[in-house]
């Protein structure tokens, strides 16, 4: 589980093995909705499935604040690698810990006990809407597990090891997959099996996760404690601003669907299909950002401008071919709405 130190060597390869772990973990993660849409779509009907993806979007609106925090750790443990602060990487890890672990309790509270409210806002029809809220509170009941997975990704990444967090999520993909059909069929669970089983899955990945981290002393966390002032501060500084960042995309998406939602449960299914596919669009650049934030992070800590300017140059010009040969594929897709959505109307709106 090799960690590397970016401030030497070539950084056009550097960047190109890096990252690609990165975007083969974020397929992964994307593969969770997409699994549970698959087999809600093809096992219940276009109705659950709407439920499932209605759901989808007030999630990932809760999630927002916190995958901005995410991301303000990445930036600020990725520096403290650079400058070989190992008191420094301790403690901000710490802050980000107890931060981390009380806004996810928060979120997820709030969104279990709003879950009816926020769904009728966005013109849940009826038929969905019992689905959908129990759909989106057993998600909510799961989000410490999450994010508590996700953070652990983050840390090893701002470490300079992209490989160890596909583990745990392939893990967590792998097991998913085997028991989405078994709760949702086998069990009788239906919509409430699929999110079960995402929420068995992550908590599993996650222990596993910590089990490896701390056993191998990958990363220096240590009993959480109250974190200092100037933690939180610096934090909530970067945070913040990445956090209302994401809020207002998901926010945006949001809005759509309050509006697809009135069209009925066959647009609805078709266009949840096509949000799937254009996640898996941007798997490559949020990958690539990535790589850059950790890269670029920790030749900042040793201010290393011209290093830091390279690396933002590499992943621009990486991005850009990476985009041009995403758009030349996207041709071939049309038939793919038909993996998720069988019936006309869905696959017409699919396509649109």
């Amino acid at each position: 589980m090799k960690q590397h130190d970016f401030t030497q060597g070539g950084l056009w390869r550097q960047l190109v093995v890096f990252s690609l772990p990165i975007m083969a973990t974020n397929l992964l993660q994307v593969s969770y909705q997409f699994v549970d849409s698959l087999w809600v779509g093809n096992l219940i009907g276009a109705s659950a499935l709407g439920a499932v993806a209605v759901s989808s979007v007030v999630i990932f609106t809760i999630l927002s604040f916190i995958i901005g925090l995410n991301n303000a750790a990445l930036t600020i443990l990725s520096q403290q690698k650079g400058k070989k602060d190992e008191s420094g990487l301790a403690r901000y890890l710490n802050a980000f810990v107890v931060l981390m672990t009380l806004l996810s309790a928060a979120l997820g509270l709030l969104g279990y006990v709003s879950a009816d409210s926020l769904l009728r806002l966005l013109g849940t029809p009826a038929d969905m809407l019992h689905d959908a809220r129990v759909y989106l509170q057993i998600n909510c009941l799961g989000i410490l597990f999450l994010f508590g997975y996700n953070f652990i990704g983050t840390v090893m990444r701002s470490l300079g090891d992209s490989r160890t967090p596909l583990h745990f999520v392939m893990a967590a993909v792998v097991l998913n997959a085997m028991l989405d059909p078994l709760f949702i069929a086998g069990f009788g669970w239906g919509v409430q099996g699929a999110a079960a089983a995402t929420i068995v899955s992550q908590g599993l990945a996650f222990l596993y996760g910590l089990f490896v981290v701390l056993s191998k002393r990958l990363a220096p966390f240590t009993w959480p404690r109250l974190p200092a002032r100037e933690e939180i501060a610096l934090i909530l500084r970067l945070g913040i601003p990445a956090g209302l960042q994401m809020a207002v995309i998901s926010a945006g998406a949001a809005a759509i669907m309050s509006v697809v939602t009135s069209f009925g449960e066959q647009v609805v299914a078709g266009f949840s299909a096509a949000q799937r596919l254009d996640s898996v669009i941007m798997l490559p650049a949020q990958a690539l950002g990535t790589a850059v934030n950790s890269m670029a992070g920790q030749n900042i800590g040793i201010r290393r401008w011209e290093r830091v300017s390279r690396i933002a140059r590499y992943g621009v010009l990486y991005n850009l071919f990476l985009m041009l040969a995403i758009a030349v594929v996207i041709f071939f897709c049309c038939g793919v709405g038909r993996i998720a959505v069988h019936s006309r109307a869905g696959c017409r709106s699919f396509r649109h």
